[in-house]
């Protein structure tokens, strides 16, 4: 694959294609099949662009940022599989069992956990009921 910078004629403005490769854009040029997405003009050449290219001190960020957000994604999973094991899932009824707990005294075996809005979560919070938000995430793993 491969990104131009591309500008049209007509209109002045500049915009990012991609194409398999070189030859495509060729090719698509000629049978007149790219045009300006804003005036639809067929008046559209490429423009310099500069190479995107990582030098050590940047591969090591982005190697550094992938490692964090592994090692983040699997503590969340872990927290995850802790609620799963050790509270009810009431699903869409989360703020209603929240309150049927808070309100009737009930002294439930497991604590709940659910799907809410974010005005549910705040109406709880106004009401005194205590709740925490965690992040949650399908685990794609196999």
């Amino acid at each position: 694959m491969i990104k131009y910078r591309l500008i049209c004629k007509d209109c002045n403005i500049s915009f990012d294609s991609w194409f398999s490769s070189s030859g495509e854009y060729e090719k698509l040029k000629k049978q007149k099949f790219i045009n300006c997405q804003t005036c639809s003009s067929l008046n559209v050449e490429k423009t310099l662009m500069s190479p995107n290219i990582l030098n050590k001190k940047d591969d090591y960020k982005v190697d550094k940022q992938i490692k964090k957000y592994n090692e983040t994604r699997q503590i969340i999973l872990k927290y995850q599989e802790f609620v799963k094991k050790n509270f009810d899932y009431v699903g869409e009824n989360f703020s209603y069992e929240a309150r049927t707990l808070h309100y009737e005294n009930k002294k439930a075996s497991k604590g709940i956990y659910g799907k809410a809005t974010k005005e549910d979560l705040k109406d709880l919070k106004e009401e005194g009921i205590e709740i925490e938000v965690i992040p949650w995430i399908k685990n794609t793993t196999n």
